[in-house]
This record gives structure tokens, C-alpha cells and sequence, in this order.
């Protein structure tokens, strides 16, 4: 796989995150861990995009 295209995969995981955390911060009832544990994640993969595009 080349650099281009997981960068590319990276970014559709975290938007993908993304729109997971707002629509989970809309509902009442989920679990505040659970949020914190996807914006673990997204932030994880942000920075995985920063250091692949730094090349």
C-alpha cells in the first residue's frame, strides 16, 4: 500500500470517528468512557496522519 492511499484510508477512519463522537454526543444516553475511548482514537489516528504527511 503506498503512503498516498493509507493516508487516505487514515483520514475516512477518522472521519468516520468523527461522525461517530457527534452523533453519540447527541444521544443522552452514551456512555461518556465510550466517547472518550473514539476521541482516543481519532486523536491517535490525526496524529498518525501528521507524521506520514510530515514525509
Amino acid at each position: 500500500m503506498s503512503v498516498t492511499s493509507h493516508l487516505s484510508e487514515l483520514r475516512k477512519k477518522h472521519e468516520h470517528l468523527s461522525d461517530r463522537v457527534e452523533e453519540a454526543q447527541r444521544r443522552p444516553a452514551t456512555d461518556d468512557l465510550e466517547i472518550a475511548r473514539m476521541k482516543k482514537m481519532k486523536l491517535a489516528l490525526k496524529e498518525e496522519i501528521t507524521r506520514l504527511s510530515a514525509h
